[in-house]
C-alpha cells in the first residue's frame, strides 16, 4: 500500500509546472557529481586536494559530488582543469520536432 501512494505523490509531484525540468536538472547535477568522484577516487585524492587544486573549498567540493549544485561552466572547467580531464559541453538535436 504504501508504494502505491509514494507513487501517487510522484506523479502529483511530477505534474506539477516545471517539475520535469527540476527533476532533469537534479539528474543532470548528479550524474556530473558522480563523475567528478569517481575521477577523484581514480587519482586517490581528498575532496581538499581536489579543492586545493581546483581553487574551490571542500565543503564546496562536496557539495557538487553530492549533486546538491548546479555547476557554472567555470566551474565545470576548474574541475576538469585540476583532474586532467577535458570538459566537452555540447548541444545535439532532440529526437522531437517542434
Amino acid at each position: 500500500m504504501a508504494g502505491s501512494d509514494w507513487r501517487q505523490l510522484r506523479d502529483e509531484r511530477m505534474a506539477e509546472p516545471g517539475a520535469e525540468e527540476a527533476y532533469q536538472a537534479a539528474r543532470l547535477a548528479f550524474e556530473l557529481g558522480k563523475a567528478v568522484r569517481e575521477m577523484r577516487e581514480q587519482r586517490g585524492w581528498t575532496q581538499s586536494q581536489l579543492a586545493e587544486t581546483a581553487g574551490m573549498t571542500q565543503p564546496a567540493v562536496a557539495r557538487f559530488e553530492a549533486g546538491g549544485t548546479v555547476p557554472t561552466i567555470p566551474v565545470l572547467e576548474r574541475l576538469a582543469r585540476a583532474l586532467e580531464a577535458k570538459l566537452v559541453v555540447q548541444l545535439t538535436p532532440g529526437s522531437s520536432a517542434a
